[in-house]
């Protein structure tokens, strides 16, 4: 996978590599959501978090290992990966879990995911980086199937305040957590630096397994240990790792954009999946996220 600090892509061109990762990202984060609650039955958040990043973090340096690459982070970027895993790997997993307490997950993972709405605000205020007509129409449009599916939830907002102020704070911290990437661009290979990120998140997640985890120790059940595997492995190893790679090679506001598309797979994995609804809001979230991502990775 390429650096992270890869120069960003001319505007009018979104590279192939960078076309595959986000189906890979779409796929795998999207299709993650309806294994959540097969993955906490019997552990707690806390616990499938604290493990999940741990094996993830692993194994990606183990791979990068395996394929050559040097595992050393130059001491003037670790400011940098702190500051950007604690926004965005700490920060999301912390909220987005508290969040998905409060609130229904779906809604949580919804409100999570006004990442690229967020980035876009930021990326004009701190950098001064305009969006064309064309990317604030994508903005925009992703912002309506954002707001279709919110609509749904209000009655639930309401009685969960905090809960809706956690989902929206974890995309905060997503977005925030990219920008700095982007500010201060980290010399080393993608799958090196998801790692390190990765077993950095497992420090504060580890000590709030500790001290937030129920009950004695036990051993789950294998079905337990599989979704918790697969979900390591998978959706947190192979779905950050093409994130980042993604992140190095397109504007922040496409970067961000290019997520749009996760929750609708989300949707449609969980009315397969678990049988939530899927209706006409839903379909006309799903026709606004296409427009956006379209008119954000279409040819110019």
């Amino acid at each position: 996978m390429p650096a992270v600090n890869a120069a960003p892509t001319a505007p009018n061109t979104i590279p192939p590599r960078a076309l595959f990762l986000l189906v890979v990202l779409t796929l795998v984060w999207g299709t993650n959501w309806p294994l959540f609650s097969l993955a906490t039955h019997e552990v707690s958040v806390w616990t499938f978090r604290a493990v999940a990043v741990a094996i993830a973090g692993a194994a990606l340096l183990v791979v990068a290992r395996a394929r050559g690459q040097s595992l050393r982070v130059p001491r003037e970027h670790w400011a940098t990966i702190a500051a950007a895993t604690l926004c965005y790997l700490v920060l999301w997993n912390i909220a987005s879990t508290y969040a998905a307490i409060l609130i229904p997950s779906g809604q949580a993972a919804i409100l999570g995911f006004t990442m690229p709405l967020w980035a876009a605000l930021f990326a004009w205020l701190a950098f001064g980086q305009r969006l064309s007509a064309r990317l604030g129409l994508a903005v925009a449009l992703g912002a309506a199937a954002v707001g279709l599916l919110m609509w749904r939830g209000l009655a639930t907002y309401a009685q969960a305040p905090l809960g809706f102020f956690l989902g929206l704070l974890a995309g905060v911290g997503w977005a925030v957590g990219t920008l700095i990437l982007k500010r201060r661009p980290v010399a080393v290979p993608a799958l090196v630096l998801t790692g390190w990120q990765l077993l950095l998140t497992a420090v504060p997640t580890t000590v709030g397994a500790f001290v937030f985890a129920e009950g004695p120790w036990f051993m789950p059940s294998w079905q337990s240990i599989a979704v918790i595997g697969w979900i390591a492995l998978v959706p947190m190893a192979i779905g950050n790792a093409a994130w980042f790679a993604i992140v190095g090679m397109l504007p922040t506001p496409v970067a961000g954009l290019s997520s749009i598309g996760v929750p609708m797979v989300a949707m449609v994995s969980g009315a397969w999946m678990l049988g939530e609804p899927l209706g006409p809001v839903q379909w006309a979230a799903m026709a606004c996220s296409a427009g956006a991502l379209w008119l954000a990775l279409g040819r110019r």
